[in-house]
């Protein structure tokens, strides 16, 4: 007589919820927030999550941030790519890059301000790994921005003398600056006149 024996069963409970919604809404609070403003009630409240299922998701509170920080630069370097990304002109996306810049830093959205840029003043000297993400995300931005300014020198579209390197170090320290102001003088005119004098400056 052969002896049946029943299917095994998974051990432990699955996840009942969206892991990628959960980090979504705990972006939006830390955002809001900051990292040390923002509590723990707050996390369950905007997850809609459990402490216990929080804490078996993603650690706790600093592993669900560098989730939410990752998400947001994902988010930010894709905009970037396709901002940048391959075009006949070169120069047009540099142009369209700095638009999507004034917009952000105009307005209500200026006044949100950047997550990056709020997490690097509040946590990038003493938090190694907010620190290596925040470094990487900034130099990728640079390196992204240098290609596509080569690619516009190559075409004849820079003015003589013009180092595509040089030039996307200052637009990076430009555009984040921009993040900075914008939150207490969120001035789209202003911020169009500044992009406008620089461009001018370096394009043919």
């Amino acid at each position: 007589m052969t002896q049946q024996t029943s299917p095994r069963m998974p051990r432990g409970r699955p996840r009942e919820f969206d892991t990628d919604a959960a980090i979504e809404r705990a972006m939006g609070v830390f955002w809001s927030c900051g990292y040390h403003g923002t509590s723990l009630p707050d996390l369950l409240e905007a997850t809609n999550l459990s402490r216990g299922s929080l804490y078996a998701a993603f650690g706790d509170k600093h592993g669900l941030f560098l989730r939410a920080l990752d998400r947001y630069i994902d988010d930010a370097l894709a905009r970037l790519d396709s901002e940048l990304g391959p075009r006949d002109n070169a120069l047009t996306g540099v142009r369209t890059c700095l638009a999507g810049y004034v917009d952000r830093t105009s307005g209500v959205a200026g006044k949100r301000g950047c997550l990056v840029v709020a997490t690097a003043m509040e946590l990038a000297a003493h938090d190694i790994e907010v620190e290596q993400r925040i470094r990487r995300f900034f130099k990728t931005m640079e390196t992204r921005l240098t290609g596509a300014l080569a690619r516009a020198q190559a075409a004849g579209q820079l003015a003589d003398g013009v180092e595509p390197a040089s030039v996307a170090r200052l637009l990076l320290c430009l555009v984040e600056g921009m993040r900075v102001v914008g939150k207490t003088d969120p001035d789209r005119a202003a911020s169009q006149a500044v992009v406008k004098t620089l461009i001018d400056r370096f394009a043919k």
